[in-house]
């Protein structure tokens, strides 16, 4: 930083977190109007705020500077930030949920409502929009399809702890963003076999011969090569993810992207179920009969095929 932009107080974002790095973040988002608290990973502030802390872990979290996981405004406060730096970033209604509209606000037919739902205060999915019902007369309900922080201008406190280096946790907390949890994970250089096209040499035989030349064709051989993987050891839970699962490419190819990998592995364990087939194979038998009982019931049936089959075309008639 030179003395001139020192003497101005300008900061040179060139220098300290830029787009892409990981950072560890402490932060509470308030409404500017009422400070009533959005989101945290303070515990003791949701508790003040009589969040409920039982279901969800209060602790700083991993985000990607530049990525989309912060408002705009958050983001480009903390480009050319250090670690330890605090701050709050003022975020008008616009640039946060938007503005209130009046026309968000409309009167449906209550029916299309389940009846759990049926009251003021419940949030509910209609063709595809989430909306809280404002009130149920008459068989009509009148639905707030504004987000539930429209109109509301916000207030961004954080705190940077520290740059995030390791990569297995880097990748932890990418997929955390995703799944809302954090399966187990680990990045390895493995070394594996791959066919690879290698280009047929000229010879000095094959200068004399254009013919020669002409035939000569690309080869292909199997070669060693590094390839940086990250194994992730799936949990029920991600297997039965929604977003996992129809997304799952697009997720592993932003992890690949953003840590330079190679490629993703997903491993799934599979538990043995003990003694529970043998019990289920008593269940379906019976008492448990032998395929040889199976047989000798069939050859006791005295069934006659032509005579099934007149009765048949004799139902049909």
């Amino acid at each position: 930083m030179s003395d001139e932009s020192q003497a101005n107080g300008e900061t040179d974002e060139s220098v300290g977190i830029q787009d892409g790095d990981f950072i560890r973040l402490s932060y509470t988002l308030r409404t500017a109007e009422d400070g009533r608290v959005v989101d945290t990973t303070d515990a003791e502030t949701a508790e003040e705020a009589e969040i409920d802390t039982d279901e969800y872990d209060f602790e700083p979290r991993i985000i990607v500077v530049g990525a989309g996981h912060l408002f705009d405004a958050v983001d480009e406060e903390l480009v050319g930030a250090e670690p330890g730096d605090v701050g709050t970033v003022e975020i008008p209604a616009a640039e946060a949920f938007g503005e209130y509209e009046d026309d968000q606000v409309r009167t449906i037919s209550a029916s299309k409502i389940d009846e759990d739902d049926r009251y003021p205060g419940a949030q509910v999915q209609l063709d595809g929009e989430q909306g809280q019902i404002v009130t149920i007369v008459s068989g009509r309900a009148r639905v707030d399809f504004n987000h539930p922080l429209a109109g509301d201008d916000l207030e961004y406190e954080y705190e940077i702890l520290e740059e995030v280096e390791d990569r297995d946790e880097r990748a932890g907390s990418l997929l955390g963003m995703y799944l809302q949890e954090v399966p187990e994970v680990r990045i390895e250089t493995d070394v594996v076999e791959e066919e690879q096209t290698v280009a047929v040499e000229e010879t000095e035989e094959a200068d004399e011969d254009e013919n020669e030349d002409d035939n000569d064709e690309p080869t292909k051989e199997v070669v060693e090569v590094e390839k940086e993987t990250l194994y992730i050891e799936a949990t029920p839970q991600m297997t039965m993810n929604q977003q996992w699962l129809f997304q799952k490419q697009q997720i592993a190819q932003d992890i690949i992207d953003r840590l330079e990998l190679d490629r993703v592995i997903v491993q799934e364990t599979i538990e043995g179920m003990g003694g529970m087939m043998g019990g289920l194979g008593g269940m379906m038998g019976g008492d448990g009969m032998s395929a040889g009982d199976i047989e000798d019931a069939v050859e006791d049936v005295d069934v006659d095929a032509d005579e099934l089959a007149a009765e048949l075309e004799g139902s049909q008639e």
